[in-house]
């Protein structure tokens, strides 16, 4: 309940209109111009629409006949109430029900309202998969730029520019048209100059673009770095965070994700898109009534987007709706799950229109497998399971220390400067190495790919006997130098990935972890289906290969073991396991493979457990000290409601408010003096008989309204919070009534209640506080930060750190 920073008069508005923005979204002009007021002048026709809490008066203030601007809404960095927001919509919802039987107008309304949710779908689809489909075009582009440009026109992309050339397919990439940068500036490619000039290129264009990437952070929009997704999740479970959702951050978050993945730093664009398509989401809202004005509702359309942007992002509108379900919603009632699925279907839809890539395929690295797998190579997949939970445990553990120490030294002061070393240093090391100068997708494309005759790639120069090849299938054959050399290639570049990788994630830029956690999976996994491949060509007379892998036959795909690693990494990391296989099936459309990815899945996600429970996104939810009841763990230790709740034993009194016996200037006292986010109402100080509770917004606004509006309100003025006010002498000012804000329904528990009730409350219903009484007399209160601490406490954490920073 702590709100610290209060000030008189902070609720009014400033200027500008992105100080109007989100709190997670919600508008917020407290200004007495002439905007409609958050809580609705569009619904003023509705009686029982009540915002100021559930005892479902008439009007919203005694004293005015419209809602007041700003009551019932929240703080910065405050925590909804998801029961007052529920209870909202559902007396608007009734109203509107009743109301349609009276008129044809009014009918045309309530499907209007009730269509408005699907259409509020279709927008975020639409805009979802159009701003991935030019994020995906300008990423291509601008990675392309690093090594050289299009003669025929500068916008063109290596593979487009090379589409209309009349070169043979093994000097595809070697076309007339495309030049290296040595070629339009030395005239010719070859040489130890011409090297040095490419690389000094390289680097160059990869210093400006991530350069570019975090200044607009910096100077714009602060909350468009990292991956928003601990953010996003924080916020689904009833957090506000202004701003994080708004215009700006959606501009900046676009163009510096295009700029960040074309630097080649060890980032995806896959999670960051996630965060553009909630912005879109949250933008949206703003259409639409029921949305802008209920934050539950509002949410219930961001965990939607959050599908749709999974969805666009891997080209899995199933995955995108099981990942919102799995791993970022809080509340996500069957509704939302249809809902879900629309935005992710509309979503996918739209990008396969654009077709980025040009291959019909909505990713890049799209594959198809056509060989099966053998029972026996469970065991090379329960191998990449394993390596998938300690990377990802590795991973998390350095990657929280690496951040928790920028956060706590000098060294967080200047994001620039870290952002321009470590991308100096990743495209130093990168250059030299051809699968890790390419862009970390096309590495996974090239990885997951399933060698054929006409491929060129060096993991694919085998030592070819064309008289055994039926058809399309190869069988398999003994490696080449070229796999040899591809080998030693890619174990350095799966060294620079697990290390390069901590360093990134995190800093002033959008990054997302998907690409590269998939990237170090699937190195491990194609070196490790090349050995297995081998070991079956060379000794297929083995006891283990002799039943089902003859000399001939193409018994072993590399590229199946580079996905299974891929999906392993993936979930050791982020501990997904549901929506991780159906993502990955879906990238692969074939169902016959959900066997190795569900056991490689479920054996990472077991051994990294085993190191860690947290995944990188509660570990960062944790570190940045955001109030987010996990649902996910059990409450086991055996304390009581009296230990956690406020005031304790040695501290002073419970700040209440009496229900008819305060002055205006006493409230104005204890609301001056506390930064408590709300209080009680008791009937007496000397009773203690529980009344009801008023947030400390709604009273400041009430107050400051009431002096404005209403004639003989003065400091002496008697509050009264009951229907009925006891009578006063004739000379006496004028009594404020505020009944109407005050909720006569709180949450109460005893003081006996066993903890893991209270936390089972406070996770199921998304509590705000809940009042603690003994014997109807009230005690103390617990609010949703009090119950966090205890459970840090309880797991000998810290429980200072249970507040947002």
């Amino acid at each position: 309940m702590d709100q610290k920073g209060y000030r008189r008069g902070s609720f009014q508005s400033a200027t500008s209109d992105e100080d109007m923005l989100e709190i997670a979204g919600a508008s917020m002009d407290f200004s007495m111009a002439d905007d409609d007021p958050p809580l609705d002048r569009e619904m003023g026709g509705f009686s029982s629409y009540n915002g100021g809490g559930m005892n479902g008066t008439s009007t919203m203030m005694d004293f005015l006949e419209e809602p007041l601007p700003g009551v019932g809404t929240y703080e910065d960095f405050n925590t909804i109430d998801w029961v007052r927001e529920k209870s909202r919509d559902r007396d608007r919802h009734r109203e509107i029900t009743n109301r349609s039987k009276e008129s044809t107008w009014a009918l045309l309304h309530s499907v209007s309202d009730a269509f408005s949710g699907w259409l509020l779908m279709l927008l975020i689809g639409l805009l979802a998969g159009s701003l991935a489909g030019l994020i995906d075009i300008s990423a291509h582009w601008m990675t392309d730029l690093k090594e050289g440009v299009c003669l025929a026109g500068f916008w063109f992309n290596h593979e487009h520019c090379c589409w209309k050339s009349n070169t043979t397919f093994t000097d595809r990439d070697k076309c007339p048209e495309w030049k290296s940068w040595s070629q339009l500036i030395l005239g010719h490619g070859e040489g130890a100059f011409a090297y040095i000039l490419n690389y000094l290129m390289y680097v160059i264009w990869a210093l400006m673009f991530s350069l570019l990437a975090v200044l607009l952070v910096k100077g714009f929009a602060p909350y468009a770095c990292g991956s928003g997704i601990p953010e996003i999740k924080t916020i689904l479970s009833g957090f506000i965070i202004r701003g994080y959702l708004g215009k700006w951050t959606l501009v900046i978050k676009t163009i510096t994700l295009v700029l960040a993945v074309s630097s080649g730093l060890s980032l995806g664009k896959e999670g960051p898109l996630v965060h553009v398509a909630c912005c879109c989401g949250n933008i949206l809202c703003h259409l639409f009534t029921k949305y802008r004005k209920n934050e539950a509702k509002r949410r219930e359309v961001l965990s939607a987007a959050a599908a749709a942007g999974v969805s666009v992002a891997f080209g899995a509108p199933i995955g995108g709706v099981l990942f919102s379900l799995e791993e970022v919603s809080y509340y996500f009632p069957l509704k939302t799950l249809w809902r879900s699925f629309f935005a992710a279907l509309v979503a996918a839809f739209t990008l396969r229109s654009i077709n980025p890539f040009g291959n019909s395929r909505l990713v890049l690295f799209y594959v198809e497998f056509h060989m099966p797998w053998h029972l026996l190579e469970l065991v090379p997949f329960i191998l990449l399971g394993i390596f998938g939970g300690l990377w990802g445990a590795f991973f998390i553990r350095s990657n929280i220390a690496w951040c928790r120490r920028r956060k706590t030294t000098r060294l967080g002061k200047y994001p620039v400067l870290e952002v321009i070393v470590v991308t100096a240093i990743t495209a130093i090391l990168a250059f030299p190495n051809e699968y890790t100068r390419m862009s970390t997708s096309e590495l996974i494309s090239e990885l997951f790919n399933d060698c054929g005759i006409l491929d060129s790639s060096k993991l694919c120069e085998y030592v070819n006997d064309f008289n055994s090849t039926k058809g399309d299938d190869l069988p398999d054959r003994a490696a080449g130098p070229g796999v040899y050399t591809a080998m030693w290639q890619l174990a350095l570049a799966l060294i620079m990935k697990v290390f390069i990788t901590i360093f990134t994630f995190g800093m002033k830029v959008p990054s997302g972890l998907f690409i590269p956690s998939m990237a170090v999976g699937a190195i491990a996994g194609r070196l490790l289906g090349v050995a297995v491949e081998q070991l079956a060509f060379y000794h297929h007379d083995w006891a283990i290969f002799s039943g089902w892998c003859s000399q001939g036959a193409d018994c072993i795909t590399p590229g199946l073991y580079a996905m299974v690693g891929a999906a392993a990494c993936l979930g050791g990391v982020t501990r997904m396991t549901v929506s991780l296989v159906v993502i990955m099936f879906e990238l692969t459309g074939g169902l016959e493979y959900i066997v190795p990815l569900m056991a490689a899945a479920m054996t990472s996600k077991w051994v990294a457990d085993a190191i860690g429970r947290e995944g990188i996104y509660d570990a960062h939810i944790r570190l940045n000290g955001y109030p987010f009841l996990e649902a996910k763990e059990e409450f086991s230790h055996k304390t009581r409601a009296m230990d956690v709740m406020r005031p304790r034993k040695n501290d002073p009194p419970l700040t209440v408010i009496t229900q008819d016996t305060m002055t205006v200037e006493d409230v104005e006292t204890i609301v001056t003096s506390t930064t408590y986010s709300g209080y009680p109402v008791v009937v007496s100080r000397a009773s203690q008989r529980l009344v009801g509770f008023v947030l400390r917004r709604d009273l400041i606004i009430s107050i400051e309204n009431a002096r404005k509006k209403q004639d003989g309100i003065v400091s002496t003025s008697v509050i009264c919070f009951t229907d009925y006010c006891p009578p006063l002498p004739p000379s006496s000012p004028s009594v404020l009534k505020l009944r109407s804000i005050l909720d006569l329904s709180p949450f109460t528990v005893t003081d006996e209640t066993p903890m893991e009730i209270v936390v089972d409350i406070f996770r199921k219903l998304g509590l705000r506080q809940c009042l603690v009484t003994h014997n109807g007399k009230l005690l103390g209160i617990i609010t949703k930060k009090d119950v966090l601490k205890h459970i840090a406490q309880m797991a000998n954490q810290d429980p200072d750190s249970i507040l947002f920073n």
